[in-house]
């Protein structure tokens, strides 16, 4: 005897809620406000159940900046609400944040009633027409119904091929109206528009074969596709199978231990002088999950160009945007990595025999060229202080804002995968510290140190609100020079030495005092002989902690190329009777 099954009336926020758990969302980071308040008050009854967890921000961009770390640390999809209005125009930032490094995310913000769109009522705005150029895909909930099919899609674009972030904006009389509710479950959708990837690479990696046989001199250039893909394992065998020197963008820095022989560190503007030189010589350029970003070329029509390139990309409109390549392959780079390997291993191929020179002539580089920490008496060196850190915190993750203090902390922490954090495409100042907290949130076991500057500190300072209520014991180290560092160097470098705007003294907060009006401990550096016993004791405290570095002021980075120039004409490697290296 047949049923009918039981009509069960449903909420849209209910519906919206039960998607989330459904799709494995375990937190959320938001702020409320009117329009969004139906969705709170739902979200008030799954906490109370333990199914989900909420983490309050104290400002929507800090939301944005915290699930977009949770997504980068763990791969999930990170998830944040806001409010309609400035609500929503506050994570604007953070979402463009998340576009440009491929950041999987699901943004939901609340919006006024249906009846009130377009009438200018308050707190309205249309942020998904100000979002469009800054969203894979974005919704509007005209129905209830349609909100867990809605969700589904949104998760699913979200992660499909190259990652983004993903708006869903909805009314607020659609989260109040109740409608017979029947959940899309994770999976159970069709988009014609998601196509699926190749399967089959054997004419493609047969080149790369002939290719590689040829190369004496090759390189692999990894960008951050490369971690979103996980293949770190993959580019590793890789390169120790056939003996190939990697050098990696500012998104792809862990793929490799920065202690292997064969890593390079990172390329570009601020990176090493023996990864440009390299880029500069090779004869054969691998890249893998990168886009040729201006800072890693420098004057493109000079970036490896003695090179035959092979892109391999899991988007399409990468291959030849910027540097037409010889071979491309489109698809998932550690499925074409698994298949490139196996080929090698099957043909006997020994690349390494021919490889042995430029290696060599590399080491030389390296030797001749090396990073180095600036030789000081009293005085602090930021790169000593980044460089004495990574012995004591060499498995923590690590999130950065943007500028010298992030340049430094690229050359000198040696990371794990998907342990690295930093605005790279957008340069996002006042990143670092909600980003601590998504890593945090995610892996409350782990030691998770933000490495800040004290202007880049003060754009989200607010966030250690977040970090006092719920006792995350992130770690904060401040390196303190009362200056926009960045802008300094390229004031003094390009302009003359007109410091326009760019000193912080006036004004400055004492970090020390600030901290502690948070309930959060403060540590002060000013002398270089406690550098040792300042750091084993913000190392060894397991409660927030904020460590203000007080640094040479105008100490500059480098290596850099100049813009407009090629990565081979670096200044800064030549003044090294200034340097001396980190081990002596």
């Amino acid at each position: 005897m047949n049923r009918e099954r039981e009509v069960i009336y449903r909420t849209g926020a209910f519906a919206l809620i039960d998607s989330l758990v459904k799709h494995n969302v375990l937190h959320i980071f938001g702020y409320p406000g009117g329009a969004i308040l139906p969705i709170y008050d739902e979200l008030y009854e799954w906490e109370n159940k333990g199914a989900i967890q909420h983490i309050l921000s104290r400002h929507e961009q800090g939301a944005a900046h915290a699930a977009d770390a949770y997504a980068r640390c763990t791969g999930r999809v990170g998830v944040c609400f806001a409010t309609s209005g400035p609500g929503a125009t506050n994570l604007v930032t953070g979402i463009a944040t998340a576009q440009m490094d491929s950041v999987p995310m699901v943004i939901i913000t609340g919006q006024v009633a249906r009846a009130f769109i377009g009438t200018d009522a308050f707190q309205e705005v249309d942020i998904f027409g100000i979002t469009l150029p800054i969203v894979k895909h974005s919704y509007v909930v005209r129905d209830p119904k349609d909100m867990s099919k809605i969700v589904a899609e949104s998760f699913y674009i979200a992660q499909h091929g190259r990652p983004g972030p993903v708006l869903i904006d909805i009314p607020k009389d659609v989260g109040l109206e109740k409608f017979a509710y029947e959940p899309v479950y994770p999976g159970k959708i069709n988009l014609p528009g998601c196509k699926p990837l190749i399967q089959s690479y054997n004419t493609q990696l047969n080149e790369i074969i002939k290719l590689l046989h040829g190369s004496r001199q090759p390189l692999l250039y990894v960008g951050g596709g490369s971690i979103i893909a996980n293949a770190h394992a993959e580019i590793q065998e890789l390169a120790i199978k056939c003996q190939i020197p990697v050098t990696t963008t500012l998104m792809g820095k862990g793929i490799i231990d920065d202690s292997n022989e064969l890593s390079l560190g990172m390329l570009g503007m601020h990176g090493t002088a023996y990864a440009n030189f390299a880029v500069s010589e090779c004869d054969l350029l691998i890249a893998l999950g990168a886009r040729f970003d201006d800072r890693v070329t420098g004057k493109l029509d000079e970036f490896a160009c003695n090179a035959q390139v092979i892109h391999i990309d899991i988007d399409p409109a990468e291959i030849g945007k910027n540097r037409i390549p010889q071979l491309a392959i489109i698809g998932d780079i550690k499925t074409i990595l698994i298949e490139l390997v196996n080929l090698i291993k099957t043909k006997n191929l020994f690349i390494d025999t021919y490889t042995y020179s430029w290696k060599q002539r590399i080491q030389k580089w390296k030797q001749q060229y090396p990073l180095l920490v600036p030789k000081q008496i009293e005085r602090i060196s930021p790169q000593e202080i980044l460089y004495s850190l990574n012995r004591y915190a060499s498995k923590s993750y690590y999130t950065t804002d943007v500028g010298q203090h992030q340049m430094w902390a690229a050359q000198f922490l040696n990371v794990l995968p998907r342990h690295w954090m930093s605005s790279a495409g957008l340069g996002t100042m006042g990143y670092g510290l909600p980003a601590a907290i998504g890593v945090q949130i995610a892996f409350p076991d782990s030691d998770v140190i933000c490495i800040s500057g004290d202007a880049s500190f003060q754009m989200n300072l607010q966030e250690l609100g977040t970090i006092s209520q719920y006792r995350l014991p992130i770690k904060v180290l401040v390196i303190n020079n009362k200056w926009q560092g960045m802008v300094r160097q390229w004031q003094q470098a390009f302009y003359g030495e007109r410091y326009s705007h760019s000193n912080m003294s006036s004004g400055a907060p004492c970090l020390k005092d600030l901290a502690a009006s948070y309930g959060i401990k403060g540590l002060v550096l000013q002398n270089r002989k406690d550098i040792e016993q300042i750091l084993v004791e913000f190392m060894s405290t397991r409660e927030p902690v904020i460590l203000d570095c007080h640094v040479v002021e105008d100490e500059n980075c480098y290596p850099m190329v100049a813009p407009g120039k090629s990565n081979a004409q670096m200044i800064g490697i030549n003044k090294q009777t200034q340097l001396i290296h980190p081990q002596a």
